[in-house]
């Protein structure tokens, strides 16, 4: 079953008051289709959870850097979390305050650097001394000076997908808690640098915050001993991380309670608390929907095949990720048990492996749930196939916020 805001009605899918079939059938598939009512509400009740605790939430861009998702999320007050200067160009074009952006990422180049201190934003996480240099330097250069935080590696297991667990000694990411109050000491050196903050983000999807809260308590008494030692901390960044329930048996963390938690371990600290959601503000508010183009079967397997592929959607074949599929029209109760695949020539193409599934026909419409992150930013144009539409819906209006690529654009700059 669909999880909502996707819910059907009559047997038909909707999002919000359309009709999902309606959007498939004007706009063409392979579409992304995203809920701005539901981007909103999941937004704010992070925001409201947090009460009187001084507190920033800075929205990971690189989940879904749609400019109409950005700009929704602005309005409603969000700041940024970025990884790039594209990402920054991007939130400044979606009317994004610069001085309301955070850059993480291991690897920021000297022209990225550049780019952020020149447009103000409000600081870096920081992970390595010699990027700590670059941006003195640059800083230097600038005549500003660059508020920064270390983003420390608790060495804390987020039990989560390897490929975006984030905080083991083994990662690339952050510095060693055992070794980063030295990092400090010697951060104190650069004259450009406003040493202000620590940072801390473990992993990504992860569905038990027991793993966060135990890397919350490790940084917290890092935030003392750096405290006692003259380091002014002002700020604590924890990252994002929540899950969100792509299978039906998935319960969703709450995200209330889990951040009223946070805040009551972080009491008489005194600081301003930070948090970087991505995938659980936009997961569940988006779809992919997708055209049945064949039913195929062999001795031993039956493939349906749909106008999708990997190139669109290539959660399963890189995370071995679940999306539930679910037909737009309720037609029959009967099911199958098949692959879904799409026709991109490779073996990994595919979305379900001997998936119970509704019995869909040719012609009939599926949406790829919980899709609204990870999906489209992580498209390409393998195969020479042009990336797919994107569709904003509220209440019972929608429109484009992504044309479908054409052929002309695939060979562009060629």
């Amino acid at each position: 079953m669909p999880f909502p805001p996707f819910i059907y009605r009559d047997r038909n899918l909707f999002v919000e008051d359309v009709d999902l079939e309606e959007i498939a059938r004007a706009a063409g598939t392979p579409v992304y289709v995203y809920s701005a009512t539901a981007i909103r509400e999941r937004y704010q009740r992070y925001d409201a959870a947090f009460g009187e605790t001084p507190h920033s939430i800075f929205y990971a861009v690189k989940a879904n850097s749609n400019l109409s998702v950005l700009r929704l999320l602005a309005a409603a007050g969000a700041g940024f979390d970025i990884v790039s200067g594209g990402e920054l160009f991007r939130v400044l074009r979606a009317g994004g305050a610069a001085g309301k952006v955070v850059f993480s990422g291991v690897g920021k180049t000297r022209e990225e650097v550049e780019y952020a201190l020149t447009c103000g934003i409000h600081s870096f996480n920081c992970e390595s001394e010699a990027e700590l240099a670059l941006i003195d330097s640059i800083a230097s250069r600038l005549g500003t000076k660059a508020r920064v935080a270390m983003r420390v590696n608790p060495h804390v297991d987020a039990q989560t997908h390897p490929y975006i667990s984030t905080g083991l000694r083994d990662h690339k990411f952050g510095i060693d808690i055992t070794a980063v109050e030295d990092v400090y000491a010697r951060a104190a050196q650069f004259e450009n640098l406003v040493t202000e903050g620590v940072s801390c983000h473990i992993g990504s999807q992860l569905l038990d915050t027991a793993p966060l809260k135990e890397a919350l308590d490790a940084v917290l008494e890092l935030v003392e001993r750096l405290r006692a030692k003259g380091v002014p901390i002002t700020h604590l960044d924890l990252g994002g991380g929540l899950g969100v329930p792509y299978k039906p048996e998935h319960e969703e963390p709450d995200v209330t309670a889990h951040i009223q938690e946070v805040c009551a371990r972080c009491e008489g600290h005194n600081l301003t608390l930070m948090m970087e959601p991505g995938r659980s503000i936009v997961g569940p508010a988006g779809a992919l929907l997708s055209r049945v183009l064949y039913r195929k079967a062999t001795d031993t397997k039956e493939f349906v095949v749909v106008d999708a592929a990997m190139n669109d959607l290539i959660r399963p074949a890189l995370y071995q990720a679940y999306h539930e599929i679910v037909p737009l029209r309720q037609r029959t109760p009967e099911t199958i048990k098949a692959d879904v695949v799409g026709p991109v020539c490779e073996s990994g193409d595919f979305f379900a492996r001997d998936r119970e599934l509704a019995n869909v026909m040719p012609g009939d419409f599926v949406a790829l749930c919980t899709a609204g992150a990870y999906g489209f930013v992580q498209a390409s144009n393998y195969n020479s196939r042009p990336r797919p539409a994107e569709v904003l819906v509220e209440g019972g209006l929608w429109k484009f916020v992504r044309t479908r690529e054409t052929l002309e654009d695939l060979v562009r700059g060629e």
